[in-house]
C-alpha cells in the first residue's frame, strides 16, 4: 500500500510524544516464540528494535530459543522433556542449551541487528556474573533448571552507555559453578526489575490476556496488578499464561513502570504497543 509523504509525516508527528516519553529510558524486550521462527517477523522485530535505539530509547533484548534447542537435541538423539512448561535439563541438555542459546542464536541476533544498522553486543547470564542462579526447587526435580538469585546490572549498563543494544542469552552459573537453564520470561522480568526499566515487553504467540481464551475479541487491554488474583480465581488467567503474568506482576511490584504481553505474530507489534494510544496487547501497571 502506497502512502503519501503527508501521511508519513503525520505518522512521525503522532509518534513524537511517545518518543519523548521514552527517550533515555530503559525498555526490556523478551523475544521468542513464533516471532523468532518466521524470517519475515524476525526482520520486523530487529528493525523495530534498531528504530527504538536510534531515537534514544535504551533497549535490552532478552531471548529464548526453545525450538532451536529442541532441533539440536533431536539431532544428537536426546529427547526433549517438559514438566509444567519447563524444560527438564540434565547435564547433556544443559551443555546443548548453553551452546545453542549463548552461541548460535545470540550471535545470529547480534548480526541481524547490525545488518539493520544497529549497534549490538551479545552477552549471556554467565558474563561478569550478570545473572546469578541457583537450582529451582519444587515438587518435581527439573535437573539443571535455575531461578534467578541476583542480577549484576553493570555489564548491561556499560553496554547501554556506549550505545550498544545488549542481547542477552538466559543461561547462568551458580555459586557451585554449574550452568543453569533459566526461563527467558523469568530472566527478562528480573533484569527489568534490577534496571528499574520503564517497560518490560514479553512477546508471545497470543494476542494478550483474553477474557475468553477462545475469542480474540475479548482482549483485556489494561490490568492493575491488584486485579490479578481475582482474574486467576475466575479462571480468566490459567494454564501457560499464569507464569507469564506472574513475571509481569513481579516486575511491576519491583519498580518497572509498566509491563506488557503482546502478540509477536503481528509485524511491528513493538512499535504499535509503544507508539500508539490503543496499543496492541495487555498492559500491567
Amino acid at each position: 500500500m502506497d502512502i503519501s509523504n503527508q501521511a508519513r509525516a503525520k505518522v512521525l508527528i503522532d509518534a513524537l510524544p511517545y518518543i519523548q516519553e521514552y527517550y533515555d529510558k530503559v525498555v526490556v524486550i523478551k523475544y521468542g516464540g513464533n516471532a523468532m521462527q518466521s524470517e519475515e517477523l524476525k526482520q520486523a522485530v530487529m528493525s523495530d528494535i534498531v528504530l527504538l535505539s536510534l531515537v534514544g530509547i535504551k533497549v535490552v533484548l532478552v531471548h529464548g530459543g526453545g525450538p532451536e534447542i529442541n532441533a539440536m537435541l533431536k539431532k544428537v538423539g536426546v529427547e526433549s522433556r517438559f514438566v509444567n512448561g519447563l524444560r527438564y535439563t540434565d547435564k547433556e541438555t544443559a551443555e546443548i542449551v548453553q551452546m545453542v542459546l549463548a552461541g548460535k542464536i545470540n550471535k545470529n541476533l547480534v548480526t541481524l541487528l547490525q545488518k539493520h544498522g544497529g549497534k549490538a553486543i551479545g552477552l549471556c547470564g554467565m558474563d561478569a556474573n550478570m545473572i546469578m542462579a541457583k537450582k529451582l526447587e519444587g515438587d518435581v526435580d527439573l535437573g539443571y533448571v535455575g531461578e534467578v538469585s541476583g542480577v549484576n546490572t553493570a555489564p548491561i549498563l556499560d553496554a547501554l552507555s556506549n550505545g550498544y543494544i545488549p542481547v542477552i542469552a538466559t543461561v547462568a552459573s551458580g555459586k557451585d559453578g554449574q550452568v543453569y537453564n533459566i526461563n527467558a520470561d523469568t530472566a527478562a522480568a528480573a533484569i527489568a526489575a534490577a534496571l528499574k526499566a520503564e517497560n518490560l515487553i514479553l512477546m508471545t504467540d497470543v494476542k494478550g490476556l483474553l477474557r475468553d481464551k477462545d475469542d480474540e475479541s475479548t482482549l483485556i487491554s489494561d490490568v492493575n496488578v491488584s486485579e490479578v488474583p481475582v482474574l486467576v480465581k475466575k479462571g480468566i488467567i490459567s494454564g501457560g499464561m499464569i507464569p507469564k503474568i506472574e513475571c509481569c506482576v513481579e516486575s511491576v511490584r519491583r519498580g518497572v513502570s509498566r509491563s506488557f504481553i503482546i502478540d509477536g505474530r503481528i509485524e511491528h507489534s513493538i512499535l504499535i504497543e509503544m507508539f500508539s494510544n490503543e496499543g496492541i496487547g495487555t498492559m500491567f501497571h
